[in-house]
């Protein structure tokens, strides 16, 4: 039985005089048990946050948050995957560019179809290790294999890659075999051309398949430019190497039109990403911003470069080497935006508040008049 006098002053009422952060209404809750005992004396201490703690402009009508901290954590991948979004996609757009030559059965231009699986194969092999080092051990890339998950981009991407670099290197050695041998080479080889398009784009939905808010944002239009561009940077890359002039006529056409398709669809990644305004900043703010702004002026100087009259070698190597460089600082700015778009907690809430989250994504973002489906959810300040 309580002795409590009724003047005695109680736990809650030394936890409002005291206004520790912790005021709590007596009509919706009580402070009680172990955890009424403890203090926050420190936010930065109690809720620590990886890199500089974003600050937050409080302003009139702006999008509220909780206290400014992020709501996701940012990627830890290291610069090698970038890297290996690059040379990923160039090794696939290449081995399909050879296969098709197969297919064509042109004798001239055998040499070239050969020279593109080479580079396929090469890229298979350096995107495995690329993959590895981010990994940090070999056998963590094996452990991928363990299990096909047809739901799971990583799973569908793993099996990818392990099997366009095993078939291609068997393509490349019994390739150009007699007999039973050479039918399984060429077969093989056929088959990792097949998978050179999903290597080029999986990646990109894999980035999207995530709650980083630049990545989701942009999940219709990123795969498509990924492969654009995997396509414009493998036609510059076997550009870049000596050919023949009717080799030449089939990688101009190439390579022009990823060029024009890799222009056309980072236009529109841009424009999913302005849906909501918080998300589309790291495309122009910050480095990921600047990286992002430089692909774009590299990619469209090398398409002006090569629609220019003229044949010039000199002319030739440079829109080749724009466009390979407007490739590869496009990777990385997808990758540096994703990690600012993960650090910044209006780029969450905005997409969410304006129905463009999950209910977007099942199906649910329009209502029964029409119009879209928004959540204006009440903040207490």
């Amino acid at each position: 039985m309580s002795t409590e006098l009724p003047d005695q002053e109680s736990l809650l009422d030394r936890l409002q005089r005291k206004r520790d952060g912790r005021n709590v209404d007596p009509r919706l809750g009580t402070l009680l048990g172990e955890g009424a005992q403890q203090r926050v004396k420190d936010p930065d201490i109690a809720y620590p946050v990886h890199g500089p703690r974003p600050q937050v402009e409080p302003h009139e009508g702006a999008s509220p948050t909780y206290h400014g901290l992020p709501v996701i954590k940012q990627p830890v991948w290291i610069p090698t995957i970038p890297t290996y979004l690059y040379v990923g996609g160039v090794s696939g757009a290449a081995s399909l560019l050879g296969l098709a030559l197969d297919l064509h059965g042109n004798r001239p231009l055998r040499r070239l179809a050969l020279r593109c699986q080479l580079v396929g194969t090469a890229g298979d092999m350096v995107s495995a290790g690329l993959l590895i080092a981010d990994l940090g051990r070999p056998e963590r890339f094996l452990h991928m294999l363990r299990v096909f998950r047809p739901t799971s981009p990583m799973s569908i991407g793993s099996w990818v890659l392990a099997l366009s670099g095993g078939l291609n290197t068997v393509g490349l050695v019994l390739g150009r075999a007699r007999g039973a041998l050479g039918t399984v080479g060429r077969v093989s080889g056929a088959t990792a051309a097949l998978l050179g398009m999903p290597l080029a784009g999986y990646t990109a939905v894999l980035l999207c398949n995530s709650a980083v808010p630049v990545w989701q944002a942009t999940r219709r239009t990123l795969p498509l430019f990924f492969m654009a561009s995997a396509t414009a940077s493998a036609g510059s890359l076997l550009s870049l190497f000596p050919h023949s002039e009717g080799e030449a006529r089939v990688l101009r056409p190439y390579r022009l039109a990823g060029k024009v398709a890799e222009l056309a669809c980072g236009v529109a990644v841009e424009r999913d990403a302005r849906r909501a305004p918080g998300v589309a900043k790291p495309l122009s703010l910050g480095t990921s911003g600047a990286l992002w702004r430089t692909s774009r002026a590299c990619s469209a100087a090398g398409l002006v470069l090569d629609v220019l009259p003229g044949r010039q070698r000199w002319k030739q190597v440079a829109a080749d080497t724009l466009t390979t460089a407007g490739a590869i600082l496009a990777r990385f700015a997808v990758f540096h935006a994703g990690k600012q778009s993960a650090r910044d907690p209006r780029a969450t809430f905005e997409p969410q508040r304006a129905g463009h989250g999950a209910a977007e994504v099942l199906g649910h973002a329009v209502a029964s008049d029409g119009k879209p489906l928004r959540f204006p959810l009440p903040v207490v300040r």
